[in-house]
């Protein structure tokens, strides 16, 4: 009965995960049509976002990272690129608009998205978009690995005085979140082995696009009850959530002109699309209400993105392709 009840489980993993990109569309949409979920599914937002993280180091290749590290310059940037590029932006920002003009919960969410490691799904995009990989990936990876370090520092410097913030706290719970992850996804690559893992491709994709959902249902907590007493906010905020992704794609595709067109446009990606939920769910009830608004908001780029861009994504692709045959 165990055996049929684990086949019949890996037979629904596998068909979600062939129509992944679809289902990790309609989950946010899933999510605000069902509010009187969301509440009840908050809670599981942190076993969400660590789930996600095991599964990326699962999955990651680390022989692709060690060839890499052979030839670090490119990859340095990269990192270099994405920890400090958001943190720019959005200081910039700051500087330019003043941080006295902003609601605090308000700031305190930039902050996070300044300071939060890439998207962990950038890589998929690169593949959905027929693009190499393996300098996304690695980059992903080390900066993950290095966000417990990294994050709190920037918050805390992006924040300011505006928004008290516990940084140890903070670390100490995100080192939990990523060597957690990085702990069961090693026990996990030694009692499957990596042949079984690759086997198990379309399982993985399905758990992810179930954990989207749940994120995603997880994160609308109160976002269609504001959107109804305050769609003022609610557009500004995702006016706001669209412009810091926009604008971070695009000051990458200028600035890193040494990097491949295909590399400058998944490293923008990432610059613009950022793990909120790793922080958000580090930093735990203390959250304050704004902010988790913006955190929710936030999710509309890095969920539709992949679809709007698909078109600049494939004009790419195939101005790279002759290059690449001859």
């Amino acid at each position: 009965m165990l055996s049929r009840f684990a086949a019949f489980l890996a037979a629904g993993l596998a068909l979600l995960g062939r129509y992944g990109t679809q289902g990790f569309a309609l989950s946010i949409f899933l999510g605000l049509a069902l509010p009187q979920f969301s509440a009840a599914a908050r809670p599981l937002l942190p076993i969400t976002i660590f789930c996600f993280t095991t599964v990326v180091f699962l999955r990651a290749d680390f022989s692709i990272i060690a060839g890499l590290i052979r030839r670090p310059g490119k990859l340095i940037v990269t990192c270099l690129w994405l920890i400090l590029g958001p943190a720019v932006l959005i200081g910039g920002a700051f500087l330019l608009v003043g941080r006295a003009a902003l609601d605090p919960g308000l700031i305190l969410g930039l902050a996070i998205m300044g300071a939060a490691p890439p998207i962990m799904s950038s890589p998929a995009v690169a593949i959905l978009y027929g693009f190499e990989p393996s300098l996304i990936i690695a980059g992903v990876v080390v900066t993950t690995v290095l966000s417990p370090l990294v994050a709190p520092v920037v918050v805390e410097l992006l924040a300011g005085a505006a928004v008290p913030l516990d940084r140890w706290a903070l670390t100490l719970r995100l080192v939990l979140f990523v060597g957690g992850g990085m702990v069961v996804a090693a026990i996990l690559r030694h009692w499957l082995g990596a042949a079984r893992i690759r086997a198990m491709k379309a399982n993985l994709d399905g758990f992810g696009v179930l954990m989207y959902f749940i994120f995603a249902i997880a994160a609308m907590d109160g976002v269609t009850r504001t959107a109804m007493a305050n769609p003022g906010q609610v557009m500004l905020f995702l006016a706001i959530a669209f412009s810091v992704s926009a604008a971070g794609l695009l000051l990458t595709v200028l600035a890193l002109r040494m990097f491949r067109r295909s590399e400058r446009f998944m490293i923008g990606y990432g610059t613009g699309q950022r793990n909120m939920g790793l922080l958000v769910a580090a930093l735990g009830a203390g959250v304050p209400q704004t902010t988790f608004l913006y955190f929710a908001l936030a999710q509309f780029p890095i969920y539709l993105l992949p679809w709007l861009l698909r078109g600049i994504a494939g004009k790419i692709k195939r101005a790279e392709t002759p290059a690449d045959v001859g």
